[in-house]
């Protein structure tokens, strides 16, 4: 597919771009102004991106595309790059995981950092998945929306993906019951609701509270206990 640009420009003046008739002023001209980099910014809002489905995610690293070891995960059919793990990102999630299984016990099956299959576009790769229990430890299949629990992912640099893309895949998935654990504020984002437009309960709680997962209202967990312990002297 082939796209006609006409540009203008005036001495001093900001170029216009007209793209399929319409008209785009940019910002004022000066000294290094990239207009290639504009006018690919300006295309790309015109391209149709080709999704990659779950299937074709798997083949892409069955055929060595994708490393064995490479951090990454398929969300809304694109491969994003997952963040490192930092020594507060894996505490959090070693101190959750055995609050979880301490309170919980055989009732549930909770995942590190595994895949779950959300839809044929995304299978990201949770933190923490608490799953209905599993005879052959979900060796056949992904996890799918119906066998999650809960989701939590805790956040020391990840605060924004975890609580805008992440959040808005897992509510149109159907996902009930999604915490976001934020390491660096002491706080726990409970959101509940899930709709195709997001979140429709969205609680923020501090480490003074309590909160029970969804599917076990018998089971109460303090926020500190996720978090590293305070010091007082």
């Amino acid at each position: 597919m082939e796209t006609a640009f006409d540009l203008k420009f005036g001495c001093g003046e900001a170029p216009v771009i007209r793209i399929r008739g319409q008209t785009t002023q940019t910002k004022p001209t000066s000294v290094g102004y990239n207009i290639t980099k504009f006018i690919e910014e300006q295309a790309m809002t015109l391209l149709d991106i080709r999704l990659l489905t779950v299937q074709e995610y798997h083949l892409m690293a069955e055929i060595g595309i994708l490393d064995e070891d490479e951090r990454v995960e398929l969300l809304g059919g694109q491969i994003v790059k997952m963040a490192a793990k930092g020594t507060a990102h894996g505490a959090g999630v070693k101190r959750t995981e055995k609050l979880l299984e301490n309170r919980l016990g055989n009732r549930v099956l909770v995942r590190l950092q595994d895949p779950v299959r959300l839809n044929n576009y995304s299978e990201p790769e949770p933190d923490i998945a608490v799953v209905i229990p599993d005879p052959l430890y979900y060796e056949d299949h992904h996890p799918t929306p119906s066998e999650i629990y809960l989701i939590i992912e805790v956040a020391d640099t990840t605060l924004r993906t975890d609580l805008g893309i992440k959040a808005n895949l897992y509510a149109q998935s159907g996902i009930a019951d999604y915490w976001v654990l934020d390491v660096n504020n002491r706080q726990l984002h409970v959101l509940r609701e899930p709709s195709q437009d997001g979140y429709q309960s969205i609680a923020v709680l501090g480490d003074d509270a309590s909160i029970s997962p969804l599917q076990f209202p018998d089971i109460s967990f303090a926020v500190r206990d996720m978090l590293r312990p305070l010091i007082t002297v």
